[in-house]
């Protein structure tokens, strides 16, 4: 199998995670296109010793680029909303 690590490529930070964080207790992270739902609530669980209630995915579809002559498009990646317990959450900015 995979790696905790592994499968949590980044968190997703932006205005409106952000408001979801805050209000409903959900955190966005970018994962491993491969990963299944059971295999990010457990690695969520293990990197950030917290219960994990809900996984929701999306696959994000790369944009159309162009550089001069050149088309093509950006990545397309793996998004997973994790809802937490009501008494959990995760620190993502340490000071």
């Amino acid at each position: 199998m995979y790696d905790p690590r592994q499968i949590i490529v980044r968190p997703i930070i932006s205005e409106k995670s952000m408001d979801m964080m805050e209000g409903q207790n959900k955190y966005t992270f970018e994962v491993l296109k491969t990963a299944t739902k059971p295999q990010i609530a457990q690695a969520v669980e293990e990197i950030f010793d917290v219960s994990v209630l809900k996984v929701n995915t999306m696959n994000v579809t790369g944009k159309p680029r162009r550089v001069r002559f050149h088309k093509g498009t950006s990545r397309t990646w793996k998004k997973a909303i994790v809802t937490l317990a009501a008494g959990d959450s995760i620190e993502l900015f340490v000071n």
